[in-house]
């Protein structure tokens, strides 16, 4: 446009040639005059007909200076030209702007590194990541679930319960972000609390932490080698991450209580790399073997076969690797992290079968020892029974610690370090007093024989009527 607008401007002046003779006859001899005759003689000079050659060879020593002022000043016009088609965009073409800023927020491009940005923001059309859908396994008399998928009944029942889901999918797109970030840095000679307190300022940033409404869902575990589940640090634990352990990270994070469960092991010793692939194995096969209508014991069945067929060799010793028999996936309710079926993951569990519209954590534990585990260590998870009804208490301290655990964490576990965090001191013997009372339920540390070596992995799955949905699947496992 600007060069266009640049010829109109000069034409008039190019045919009125005889007036520009006379003009230049009797005219000023001023630099800025000269400047003005040079640039109407290079255009002159350009037109097809009524050029003066004689005038243009006269002053050819000035038409190259001309010619290039012409262009710095086209160059400057269309620069102004473009700069002004922007604002003019910017106030006559709001809406469009607005629709490619929307575009870019549905994407991930917003993140920051290290992660800051909320999910609900880098998401704020509520249209969060899916999980992996898959189609249900087909029953065991051989019928296909392949219809679930093209039911319109069940794409209904499906858009009836879209905003469940999506509180679902909203956590475990936090979750995913989180620990990518934390296997970015997480390496030998970091102590435990400062890898938990890690994690968990990055996850309650992602989640938008907002009471109960939003926050975590339980605290982290980081448990290391025997020691199979229910391990954080509390205050004042010395204990370091070395290069020869084998640290299972679990971590939950929850959107109005739907609560995603997930963990992984993390491992820097190549010795190990068999025994997290046996593992991962066998929660990946438990999760295709579950469904609607499928037995638990079945599920269970199928997870140790496959553990089981697995062998790892450690400092030259070869061990079959166990299913640690007397942990278990578990069914997830609102608030409530075990709400009351357990997946088994050797055989001879219940014959309960799995139902439509429930939300199940598959977890599978491999280990080198016995493949059993007690209770062992200082306690530092614990979570309100979910059941409790009225319980009288006597104590003003435990009263007051009561309120705290409803106002903060409702049924959903915490730990010692998160009460720490509210402000907490000298409440051992408040929290004692509620355990004993059966209010608060103590989860310590489980562990295996000293020296074995365990290994988890964990993923949530929603059973939607039209299909099953890995909701808390990613690109790492």
């Amino acid at each position: 446009m600007a060069e266009l607008q640049l010829q109109h401007e000069v034409e008039p002046e190019v045919l009125n040639g005889g007036d520009l003779n006379e003009e230049r006859e009797g005219a000023d001899t001023s630099e800025s005059v000269k400047k003005k005759r040079r640039k109407k003689k290079k255009n002159k000079a350009t037109a097809p007909a009524g050029t003066n050659e004689a005038e243009v060879d006269g002053e050819a020593g000035g038409v190259g200076d001309v010619m290039k002022q012409l262009e710095q000043q086209t160059l400057e016009d269309k620069e102004k030209e473009e700069d002004g088609e922007e604002d003019g965009d910017e106030g006559e073409n709001s809406a469009g702007k607005k629709k490619k800023k929307k575009k870019k927020k549905k994407g991930l491009k917003g993140q920051t590194d290290p992660p800051s940005v909320p999910i609900c923001e880098l998401y704020p059309n509520g249209d969060f990541p899916k999980g992996e859908e898959c189609e249900y396994p087909p029953s065991k008399d051989g019928r296909s679930a392949a219809w679930r998928t093209t039911s319109d009944e069940k794409r209904v029942l499906d858009k009836a319960n879209e905003e469940m889901w999506s509180d679902f999918r909203q956590a475990a797109e936090a979750h995913r972000q989180v620990r990518s970030y934390v296997r970015s840095w997480i390496k030998p000679g970091m102590t435990m609390i400062d890898i938990c307190e890690r994690l968990e300022d990055c996850s309650r940033r992602l989640i938008k932490e907002n009471g109960l409404k939003a926050g975590l869902a339980f605290p982290t575990g980081c448990s290391i080698n025997h020691c199979a589940a229910h391990y954080t640090p509390n205050a004042g634990d010395p204990t370091v991450l070395r290069y020869d352990d084998v640290c299972k990270i679990d971590f939950g994070t929850h959107i109005n209580g739907r609560i995603i469960d997930c963990a992984f092991t993390v491992t820097f010793n190549p010795k190990f790399d068999r025994l997290l692939e046996a593992v991962r194995d066998a929660t990946n096969t438990g999760i295709k073997c579950a469904g609607i209508d499928v037995r638990l014991c079945d599920v269970g069945e199928t997870i140790q076969e496959v553990m089981e067929s697995y062998e790892v060799e450690i400092d030259g010793k070869t061990y079959q690797v166990k299913p640690i028999r007397n942990l278990n996936g578990h069914s997830i309710g609102p608030y409530r992290i075990h709400s009351g079926k357990t997946v088994p993951i050797v055989k001879g569990g219940e014959a309960t079968r799995m139902e439509e519209g429930e939300v199940y954590a598959i977890e599978t534990f491999g280990s080198t020892g016995r493949g059993a585990v007690h209770d062992d260590m200082e306690c530092s998870h614990y979570m309100k029974n979910f059941n409790v009804g009225h319980v009288p208490i006597r104590l003003p301290r435990a009263k007051h610690l009561l309120n705290v655990i409803n106002e903060n964490f409702g049924t959903l576990a915490f730990c010692r370090r998160w009460l720490d965090r509210q402000g907490e001191s000298k409440y051992l013997m408040a929290l004692k007093n509620l355990c004993d009372l059966g209010i608060i339920d103590p989860y310590p540390p489980l562990c295996d024989t000293k020296g074995s070596y365990t290994a988890q992995y964990e993923h949530t799955i929603l059973l939607r009527p039209s299909c099953k949905e890995v909701v808390s699947r990613g690109d790492d496992y």
